[in-house]
């Protein structure tokens, strides 16, 4: 029997492709990303569904995980485990690092789905098969923050923002000039560069480095100087490797220490007519508009290049819900204005609308918004050949999530190299991961349509090769 299951993806953004004398239900033709792109203005024939890319052991995965995802009797059940199995000092039997069979479990299903390995040959080999299917490259973030739910008052370390010792010998307590938790932040983001290509991202959550760190962020202030002294040598390396650093967005109670290092270091290092650093601007915040207008401010009067990534926000479930848009409409239309908004230099007082020249902006659009995503792109390729004044724009989705959002964007490529589209993933032990992969799985309970449509469109790509497998068997 012919199968289109392949073992491994095809490389580029793979496009079926109808020859001139053989009939298309028999014969199929793939070609590379640049082949694709430079057929697709004169080639009418349609293209294969999104999913059509993802390689086999992808797309069952996908959608086992997805099957879960979108059925809420299996999902609360899911949550309320994961939650259990993340709690610190579990014994032997709910051990995710020490129990072998539970570590193999979530390793073959929700780990791999949304994570990038537990050491350096298996990000490479995780990297390697996102670029095969026609990504731009990736952004990888090392496992290690601090969360703070605003409903107990109570903040929990994860990795390396919960380093201990089980002698005593080793605590976050240790003197600020050689915490061993800023320490370890230090070394397993250096490690993450190092896993890194050119063009690729590395994206760091502040709060890994511990509670010395985590206590200056909560009092607005900038984190001990030996955290400043790893910040530089991390910007300095990732430089020299021209790879991109995103500061992470993270709980709001730390919210306004790391924006105020987030400016520190684009003030610094974004000096060159580009971003190296950018800061995460979240959407769903009432607040969002007044920080990147103070940022802009910032930006334009000290003459950097404002990095700005816009998300929509991940920590619903812990921030404080004032805080917080009062509906997702709302939020959209905050993130849609936003985002369009940096798209034609026009933002508040900024821009031909407003008093003041738009300072230099590099926009990242994180979002899993297929309708936000297409819009930015077609106003930016609208904005382009029409000799208008824009700024440059990638894009990304989050490793093992809406993927059909990703290669949409993907097969907008008409041949000029645009949208340059990334996913994002997370690297370190499962014990580190855990608090990662419960708000993934959060976040998918709090988008019961988005990850509808995510498990209905992976069911109809399943559906789709098993029936065109069949049906190129010989007949008997």
């Amino acid at each position: 029997m012919r199968t289109l299951f392949p073992g491994k993806p095809v490389t580029g953004l793979a496009r079926c492709i109808r020859t001139s004398n053989v009939p298309a239900s028999t014969r199929l033709r793939f070609s590379s990303t640049l082949q694709a792109q430079a057929q697709v203005k004169t080639d009418p024939s349609p293209s294969l569904p999104p999913l059509s890319i993802l390689p086999a052991h992808v797309l069952l995965r996908s959608l086992l995980v997805s099957t879960i995802s979108s059925k809420r009797f299996l999902l609360i059940p899911a949550l309320s485990f994961m939650s259990f199995l993340s709690k610190p000092n579990r014994i032997w039997l709910f051990d995710v690092d020490r129990n072998p069979i539970l570590h193999g479990i979530l390793k073959k299903t929700f780990y791999n789905q949304f994570c990038a390995g537990e050491n350096a040959a298996e990000c490479r080999s995780t990297i390697r098969e996102m670029k095969d299917m026609g990504f731009r490259g990736v952004i990888l973030t090392y496992a290690a923050e601090t969360v703070f739910d605003h409903s107990t008052q109570a903040q929990h370390g994860q990795g390396v923002a919960a380093l201990k010792s089980e002698d005593g010998n080793v605590s976050i307590n240790a003197p600020v000039s050689q915490c061993p938790s800023i320490e370890a932040w230090r070394k397993g983001t250096v490690e993450t560069i190092d896993m890194s290509d050119a063009e690729d991202y590395l994206a760091v959550k502040l709060t890994g480095a511990g509670i010395k760190a985590t206590e200056a962020f909560a009092a607005g202030d900038l984190p001990p100087q030996q955290m400043m002294d790893a910040l530089d040598e991390i910007c300095t390396k990732a430089k020299d490797r021209k790879v991109r650093i995103l500061v992470d967005a993270e709980s709001q109670h730390f919210q306004k220490g790391i924006a105020r290092v987030a400016v520190e270091l684009m003030r610094k290092y974004n000096r060159d007519g580009y971003a190296t650093i950018y800061s995460t601007y979240q959407a769903y915040l009432k607040s969002t508009p007044a920080t990147l207008a103070n940022h802009l401010t910032v930006a334009s009067e000290d003459g950097f290049t404002l990095g700005l990534k816009l998300v929509r926000g991940a920590y619903m479930a812990t921030d404080e819900r004032s805080l917080i848009h009062d509906t997702k409409e709302d939020t959209d239309n905050a993130y849609n204005m936003i985002a369009q908004g940096a798209l034609r230099k026009n933002i508040g007082e900024f821009g031909d609308k407003g008093s003041r020249e738009f300072p230099s902006v590099n926009l990242f659009l994180a979002s899993h918004n297929k309708e936000s995503v297409v819009a930015a792109q077609k106003l930016y390729k609208h904005r382009v050949t029409s000799g208008l004044p824009t700024v440059p724009v990638r894009f990304a989705q989050l490793h093992g999530m809406s993927d059909e959002v990703s290669f949409t964007l993907l097969q907008m490529n008409d041949g000029d190299g645009t949208p340059e589209v990334y996913k994002c993933s997370t690297w370190g032990d499962m014990g580190e991961c855990l608090a990662y992969l419960l708000r993934r799985a959060i976040e998918n309970r709090d988008a019961v349509l988005r990850t509808d449509n995510e498990y209905r469109a992976l069911k109809a790509e399943v559906f789709r090769r098993a029936k065109l497998t069949f049906s190129l068997s010989p007949s008997s």
